[in-house]
């Protein structure tokens, strides 16, 4: 079984779901020199990001090199309701995807 890339917490507070989104990701700059041959990384970097919320696109967002390793993504989603499904998929510069789904609580 693959490690699991994207890990997501969906709870309810208030009139709103609290969403916290963790991505596993090297989050390459292409900028770094690899310590023993100093030849330059090649950059690999999450480029796309987007939540959906029971099959519908609450959230669409365009990445670059400046976010960190492992990034962290936490919004907030009006009108959800405890049983909704939450959906993130991801892709990076290299064609890599991941995409998790989550039960709001």
């Amino acid at each position: 079984m693959a490690e699991q890339l994207t890990k997501i917490r969906a709870k309810m507070t208030g009139n709103s779901a609290d969403i916290k989104v963790l991505i596993t990701h090297i989050m390459e700059t292409g900028q770094r020199k690899d310590a023993k041959t100093g030849q330059l990384i090649p950059a690999h970097f999450i480029q796309n990001v987007t939540a959906a919320l029971n099959g519908k696109t609450v959230l669409a967002a365009e990445w670059g090199v400046a976010i960190a390793k492992n990034p962290f993504l936490g919004f907030k989603v009006n009108g959800a309701k405890v049983g909704d499904k939450i959906t993130i998929s991801w892709e990076d510069n290299k064609g890599n995807k991941d995409t998790a789904e989550e039960t709001v609580k």
